[in-house]
């Protein structure tokens, strides 16, 4: 299994964005806001750090496909079912989940390692909306399918 880290970078000053952007453009326009990005603030935690062989891909929107090279990879190595997590459920999980139902892509959406600042945005995206699109399952039911 492939396993593709998607992180949410911008160069300095951030000339990805553009003011009229308003999620990207407000942070553009915030030294403080602009911190969530640097450091150890911007990196993947250490508990899921990239291992030897796995890619990171660096997004400048709420889509992990929207001006990256994701889809190349994935088709360069014939890859058709995605397997999703992380947050913010109702940004870069639905924005991805989405877009990538559009592209034909098998998705399993894995509801307990998706979080949202509205628990009931989630509870309505996991329940609701994603099942229309991807089969949701929880983490324990993803293992045991994975190691059978």
């Amino acid at each position: 299994m492939m396993v593709i880290h998607v992180q949410v970078g911008f160069r300095p000053g951030f000339p990805e964005v553009h003011t009229r952007n308003q999620l990207f453009g407000a942070i553009k326009s915030s030294a403080q806001w602009q911190q969530i990005f640097q450091g150890s603030a911007g990196a993947i935690h250490p508990a899921l750090e990239p291992q030897p062989g796995e890619i990171v891909v660096t997004k400048h929107r709420v889509s992990a496909f929207a001006g990256t090279d994701l889809q190349m990879i994935l088709r360069a190595n014939e890859i058709d079912t995605l397997i999703l997590f992380g947050i913010a459920t109702s940004g870069v999980v639905l924005s991805t989940l989405l877009e990538a139902s559009d592209a034909d892509y098998r998705l399993i959406a894995v509801k307990d390692c998706c979080a949202d600042q509205d628990p009931e945005v989630h509870a309505c995206l996991i329940d609701k909306v994603f099942p229309r699109r991807a089969t949701v399952v929880a983490s324990a039911a993803l293992l045991q399918a994975m190691t059978s």
